[in-house]
């Protein structure tokens, strides 16, 4: 049984990693601290991602004399695509939280609730 924990050390890591973004996520009332366990949480994807693409013994694919075995670029490229599209997010949720701290004067989420009081979906005036 320790030998199948131990072997699969990857996963408790990736695991551990994605709740711990998970819980910032939900627990916190903080906008940046949300912002950065969701960036945590997207780590963890893109390193699991990574880790599955990689084959023992395997090689660059790269002809050569003899036959080997190849491993897949296309994960690597495609996780490439992820980490941009996560540093979009990022910044796109930062220019959220500078908006709503502008208008609300908080990036605390149960003050901004407070200050909207009757949560109809309408911005406060200062923002119109």
């Amino acid at each position: 049984m320790i030998e199948l924990i131990i072997g699969k050390y990857n996963y408790w890591i990736y695991i551990a990693l994605m709740m711990i973004g998970f819980y910032a996520m939900i627990a916190k009332e903080n906008l940046i601290k949300k912002i950065i366990g969701m960036n945590i949480f997207q780590t963890a994807v893109i390193l699991f991602y990574i880790s599955m693409s990689k084959v023992r013994g395997g090689t660059a694919p790269i002809e050569w004399e003899h036959a080997v075995r190849y491993e897949n670029p296309l994960p690597h490229v495609l996780m490439l695509t992820a980490i941009v599209v996560s540093v979009s997010t990022t910044a796109v949720a930062l220019a959220l939280v500078i908006r709503i701290y502008k208008a609300f004067g908080s990036i605390e989420e149960d003050k901004i609730l407070e200050m909207k009081g009757d949560r109809t979906g309408k911005p406060p005036e200062s923002v119109l």
